[in-house]
């Protein structure tokens, strides 16, 4: 019991003595790297922030401005970690070298974020969308909600959110339908009514919608002489908040407007004659 007990005090003294050692020897290093440490931290908060007010007064878009800023940050970290390795005498031209090996190794495991990251920011400079505006591509489609450096955000109209990798936007066909839409809508007469008078009270119907844009010039025409019916296109123009509802208002005004002014919207129908029909 005495041999242990004296076993476990020198130790402890032993612990002791390298630790006072260590304080005598590296103190002023460890003071110095921790000087450094806590002031490039407030550098990177303090210049982040800066850097942050700077680019909110410039045109730039948000995904830019987030990389500019993570950015100055990495470097200024980079800075004080090769302050810090120098304070303790650690060699930096073979970490360098090991770090530049590694990194060869990381990009090829992370091609597809890289190659994500590229057409991110070949998406933003470019600009072939915005923010707001309907676009269609690689079978999706929806409002662009956020574009990211590595993702872009569409969004429904019931609310549901597509995310599409960059690399799956760049080189693929685009339609971009801008910040409006036009709604094709269409609704058919029989062919006992003047058209002209039709068409009359359709242009009324979207003269009077709020929701319908003056210009564009909406378009109102027949657009094609059915088996039972003649139809008629209705394609105004609507604000891409307002698209859904208005389609609804506009044909719920048709068949009002169209029962007031007993204009008949036919249903289909055949007419079946029989022949050589065998005489009782």
């Amino acid at each position: 019991m005495d041999v242990t007990t004296n076993s476990v005090t020198t130790t402890a003294e032993h612990l002791k003595t390298r630790l006072v050692d260590f304080c005598v020897d590296h103190g002023m290093d460890v003071i110095a790297a921790a000087t450094y440490f806590c002031g490039g931290d407030f550098c990177v908060t303090l210049g982040g922030e800066s850097l942050q007010g700077w680019l909110d007064k410039h045109d730039l878009e948000p995904p830019v401005k987030t990389l500019f800023v993570r950015v100055v940050k990495l470097l200024v970290m980079i800075a004080v970690l090769l302050m810090v390795l120098q304070v303790f005498k650690v060699p930096i031209g073979p970490l360098v070298a090991g770090l530049g090996v590694a990194g060869v190794g990381i990009g090829l495991a992370l091609q597809g974020v890289l190659s994500n990251l590229v057409a991110g920011l070949l998406i933003i400079f470019t600009k072939p969308f915005r923010v707001g505006e309907y676009i269609e591509l690689a079978g999706v489609h929806g409002q662009v909600k956020n574009i990211e450096l590595f993702s872009t955000v569409l969004t429904h109209s019931d609310l549901s959110n597509v995310v599409i990798p960059n690399r799956k936007i760049v080189g693929e066909i685009l339609h971009n339908y801008g910040k409006i839409r036009q709604l094709d809508l269409s609704v058919g007469v029989a062919y006992g009514t003047d058209p002209n008078k039709a068409i009359a009270i359709l242009r009324e119907i979207l003269a009077k919608n709020p929701r319908v844009l003056k210009n564009p010039v909406p378009g109102v025409g027949i657009s094609m002489l059915s088996d039972s019916s003649i139809n008629i296109s209705v394609k105004p123009w609507a604000s891409l908040s307002d698209a859904g509802a208005a389609g609804a208002e506009i044909y719920a005004a048709i068949i009002e407007q169209f029962r007031v002014n007993q204009i008949e919207i036919p249903f289909p129908q055949r007419e079946v004659r029989l022949l050589n029909q065998v005489q009782g």
